[in-house]
């Protein structure tokens, strides 16, 4: 399985078109890797999850992309914290400004301060 892996990524360049990516990127990016450039997929902006904000995002309704994808404009309802905010389909805003990821916002996980007590040591 490794020997196949390996194989495969010799045949891919050396930095992946934005179509092949998986990161995160502009929402025009994020949005061109799928078939009918992101109709129906959730996004949200990478900055949210970074501020504790979760379970928000855009469900994208349409699209209009340009340039291969990097520029373009895009539309879709809002669920915030859970909650449709909106009804009617609207301009999703700041496609190029920020960074965007697919699925719904999730805080990043806590750092714990404390290190676990294992039985048997001295704490």
């Amino acid at each position: 399985m490794a020997s196949i892996t390996s194989a495969l990524q010799k045949l891919l360049p050396a930095t992946l078109p934005p179509s092949l990516s998986s990161r995160p990127g502009t929402l025009y990016q994020v949005l061109s890797r799928y078939s009918k450039d992101g109709v129906g997929q959730r996004v949200h902006q990478v900055r949210w999850g970074m501020k504790g904000i979760e379970d928000c995002y855009w469900e994208v309704t349409r699209t209009k992309m340009k340039l291969g994808g990097t520029h373009g404009k895009a539309w879709g309802k809002l669920v915030w914290k859970g909650k449709v905010v909106s009804k009617h389909d609207e301009e999703i805003r700041g496609g190029l400004k920020y960074t965007w990821s697919l699925g719904a916002s999730k805080a990043p996980p806590t750092k714990s301060t404390s290190t676990p007590h294992v039985e048997g040591t001295s704490p």
